[in-house]
């Protein structure tokens, strides 16, 4: 997700084929294990009128799962223009009645011109961006209540499997690349927002945390 709204590597390495390979495992299977984790941790709170902010959304699974807990609205931030297509032909489909606004490009590039949202979420995007800190950060600024973001452990196995993926984006050319984040950096990041870990859980390869703003646990 590491670009605007012009063609870049994102839109490369999440094509059209990619994004429609990517909304046929999901008609089959349903969501991610750790997509299916952090909807979980979700739905353990009140969601019913809240506004939700996904953020490098991709076909927008995460607003379709949450129908359910009545969410008033969602905004979905994508840097694929493909992705961002195929979502919105589902949204269409479905005739949803919720509001949905799609927004293309970087989210650290257009944070400054989106409203703030009572939940915001990154699933599977931290390791896609170089600077984690900074995309946290905006995050952070839009983020009225929960924050939830899914990323690869912090293990040498996830490197090794990453730096392996690196190396072969890269004789085939791509300059897409994904990225490990030190855990303790990105709690670091929004601790100083104003936020504190309210759970936290995993697989071998994949974390979920959840965040809230600290002032709603007085």
């Amino acid at each position: 997700m590491a670009c605007g709204t012009r063609y870049c590597a994102a839109e490369i390495q999440f094509g059209i084929e990619r994004a429609e390979r990517d909304f046929e495992r999901y008609r089959r299977r349903g969501a991610e294990d750790i997509t299916r984790i952090l909807l979980k941790e979700l739905r353990r709170r009140p969601l019913r009128g809240k506004e939700l902010l996904d953020i490098g959304g991709g076909i927008g699974v995460i607003g379709w799962e949450l129908a359910d807990a009545d969410v008033a609205s969602t905004t979905l931030v994508e840097a694929s223009p493909a992705y961002l297509d195929v979502a919105r032909r589902e949204v269409e489909r479905r005739s949803a009645s919720r509001r949905t606004k799609f927004v293309l490009g970087d989210f650290t590039l257009v944070a400054g011109t989106l409203p703030k949202a009572d939940v915001v979420t990154l699933d599977r995007v931290v390791c896609c961006y170089p600077d984690a800190e900074a995309l946290l950060r905006a995050a952070a600024t839009c983020t009225r209540q929960l924050l939830a973001l899914t990323y690869p452990r912090d293990r040498w196995y996830v490197r090794v499997i990453t730096s392996v993926q690196n190396l072969m984006r890269r004789m085939r050319g791509s300059a897409f690349r994904t990225f490990v984040h030190s855990p303790q950096r990105m709690s670091s990041v929004l601790e100083s927002a104003g936020f504190v870990r309210d759970s936290t859980r995993g697989t071998l390869v994949w974390m979920v945390d959840v965040y809230q703003r600290e002032l709603l646990r007085e």
